[in-house]
């Protein structure tokens, strides 16, 4: 993962009209052969989804992996990039800030719920520019009032903000089969185990353990996205069996490795 922002990241969609359009909500519809966008913010609030394949966003503070059951919730003006994990049929919505003032005000993940899946195809075959008080307006109003009900999943890898820990993060992220202990890395940064525990519980809200299994898990997903047996995921990240990383998968998220991406996806 390649976590660098630049401090003016490109601003997307000023003579877009998808932003700029009075409409509340708008969609979009892109196809992509794998590939990454650079980073980037959109002067409305996105969401961001994949009809089918899977999506890796980052952003300074975090990174989600995609799934189509998933989407990612991206307020204006955020910076992000998104990393396109095979081929992807990319669904978005941009919807006006003051038209969801009750949504999340940071980036999160969604779990997208089947209505909202049918609601974002039928915005997509309505013209852009549609009829706010016709059918197309109705539809964009619900899409809204769905979006109020969509829950929010546990899986977030958050990236601290302080400059050593957020290299020390880096390098476990660039090597999730790495072995070192907290002790280990707390010598390498010339200070206590102790210290930096707490440190990484001041900086990202979990303990140095959850923490890597987070991440293993981030990286997992994306192998797992693009068909890698589970033994082989298991082994690249270190894990010494299979069924030890699919009794971790299940217990964090509910289902074994193999289950997770077997759902059904939009389509065109």
């Amino acid at each position: 993962m390649n976590w660098t922002f630049t401090s003016h990241p490109a601003h997307w969609g000023h003579d877009d009209e998808h932003q700029t359009l009075p409409h509340p909500v708008t969609a979009k519809a892109r196809n992509y052969r794998g590939g990454e966008t650079p980073a980037h913010s959109h002067p409305r609030a996105q969401l961001l989804y994949a009809g089918s394949g899977v999506m890796r966003v980052e952003t300074e503070v975090g990174c989600w992996v995609v799934p189509p059951v998933r989407g990612v919730w991206i307020p204006a003006n955020t910076a992000h990039r998104v990393i396109m994990l095979g081929t992807v049929e990319m669904r978005t919505l941009y919807i006006r800030p003051d038209a969801a003032p009750d949504l999340p005000e940071v980036c999160c993940l969604l779990e997208v719920s089947p209505l909202l899946r049918a609601l974002i195809l039928a915005l997509l075959e309505e013209p852009l520019a549609y009829d706010r008080a016709g059918r197309a307006g109705r539809i964009a109003e619900l899409t809204l009032h769905e979006l109020l009900f969509l829950k929010i999943p546990a899986l977030y890898l958050p990236m601290p903000g302080e400059t050593r820990m957020h290299r020390l993060c880096q390098e476990l992220v660039a090597n999730p089969d790495s072995r070192k202990t907290l002790e280990m890395l707390a010598e390498q940064q010339a200070t206590s185990s102790r210290t930096l525990a707490r440190q990484f519980h001041l900086e990202t809200g979990m303990s140095f353990r959850q923490w890597r299994q987070q991440a293993r898990l981030v990286e997992a997903l994306g192998h797992l996205a693009n068909g890698v047996p589970v033994a082989r995921v298991a082994e690249k990240l270190g894990y010494r069996s299979a069924s030890a990383f699919a009794a971790m998968f299940k217990r964090t998220l509910g289902m074994e490795p193999r289950r997770y991406f077997a759902t059904e996806t939009v389509g065109n």
